[in-house]
């Protein structure tokens, strides 16, 4: 058992303890309260001055499937559609990225597979320690991943392949889509139709079990928001700069299920990323659109979370707010609020614990790492 005493606690769950306490028995919160009464043989944090949040919960990730030496297992490059593929199967688990996002105070990843193909494969949420990918592993899948713009053009352009252009993404994913409804209409009717793994994939989309989670910038956005229209498919814009020009279309999609952010500062170029705008965030938020922020690891170091929720803050952003973009938000929008997220009794006890305040002190720092009850990170 172990208990964090004297904390100001901020819970992502409409509550904020100015000094509260929290026990955790096994790997879920068993109390969390002010002047709990401390269980006898209870390990004892005192976290006296210190800021309490829960977990960390990335919305968009690549951690495991890229080394650093060249070698890649997030993208299946051999069509421009794989929806039967899986990025669980490709995670390192061993990676040296997940000691390092435990560190940053992520405590779970939503790891998706690459934007080089239209329709890229399945997608899973996952822990930052355990001992195997079953065992991190919490949900899967949580979305079908599906990118726009340069990333699937730059790959198949070059082999004179479709998609060559931006039209001939829509082009893809409608024909993918259409293969799917006709694949599950036949079923409902009771026709034997082939067994299709891809298809069957998609067809967990249509059903909206799961969103397709969309790389896409700028006026791709458009695109995106209006072939979910079109399928009556939830979604949710990813990277999503350039968010400020379209504020009306983004806060009136009916099928969007939130905005993944960033990463802010990963580059700038003309056309698609050349306006990164972390000022959206405040303003969305004002509109009631759920908004989160990413790493887009191992793009950029994964402490850069915090920095950009600093950003959002910057322009205008409530602190607390700032602290669900990295918390409940994303939990939400990942559809594993039910675990993760915020500090209740019955969840998960994946719990970080900093000095200074995460998104208003630039010095914040994180002292400890609590995943599922343990402690993953000490510093």
């Amino acid at each position: 058992m172990l208990v964090i005493k004297n904390a100001k606690i901020f819970t992502s769950a409409d509550k904020v303890y100015e000094k509260g306490d929290i026990v955790i028995e096994n790997d879920k919160i068993k109390a969390i309260g002010e002047n709990l009464e401390i269980p006898c043989g209870a390990e004892v944090i005192d976290a006296e001055g210190l800021i309490v949040t829960p977990g960390l919960v990335d919305a968009h990730s690549h951690i495991g499937t890229f080394s650093f030496h060249g070698e890649q297992d997030a993208n299946e490059l051999t069509n421009n559609a794989t929806p039967q593929v899986e990025v669980f199967y490709g995670i390192d688990t061993e990676s040296k990225m997940f000691p390092r996002v435990a560190k940053a105070g992520i405590t779970t990843s939503c790891i998706a597979p690459g934007s080089g193909n239209v329709i890229g494969g399945m997608v899973c949420a996952v822990k930052s320690h355990g001992d195997c990918i079953e065992d991190m592993c919490i949900a899967n899948p949580v979305a079908l991943k599906m990118a726009m713009g340069v990333n699937p053009k730059g790959v198949y352009g070059k082999r004179n392949q479709l998609p060559m252009t931006r039209m001939g993404i829509p082009a893809v994913i409608r024909e993918n889509f259409i293969k799917a409804q006709e694949y599950m209409a036949k079923k409902e009717k009771g026709e034997e139709v082939p067994f299709d793994q891809g298809l069957e994939n998609i067809c967990k989309v249509l059903r909206r079990e799961i969103p397709v989670k969309v790389h896409c910038e700028q006026f791709e956005m458009l695109t995106v928001i209006r072939l979910c229209d079109e399928f009556n498919i939830e979604f949710t814009l990813d990277h999503a700069w350039g968010s400020s020009d379209f504020y009306d279309e983004i806060a009136n999609a009916k099928n969007l299920r939130g905005i993944i952010f960033g990463p802010v500062g990963a580059y700038l170029t003309p056309g698609e990323c050349g306006k990164i705008d972390p000022e959206c965030l405040p303003e969305l938020d004002r509109r009631g659109v759920c908004c989160s922020i990413m790493t887009d690891g191992p793009v950029l170091n994964p402490d850069i979370i915090i920095a950009q929720a600093g950003e959002a803050v910057r322009f205008g952003l409530d602190p607390v707010k700032a602290i669900e973009m990295l918390t409940i938000n994303p939990a939400k929008i990942i559809g594993i609020q039910d675990r993760v997220g915020s500090l209740e009794v019955g969840k998960d006890a994946d719990i970080v614990i900093f000095k200074g305040q995460p998104a208003v002190d630039t010095d914040a720092r994180v002292l400890y790492t609590i995943i599922n009850g343990k402690i993953a990170y000490k510093e």
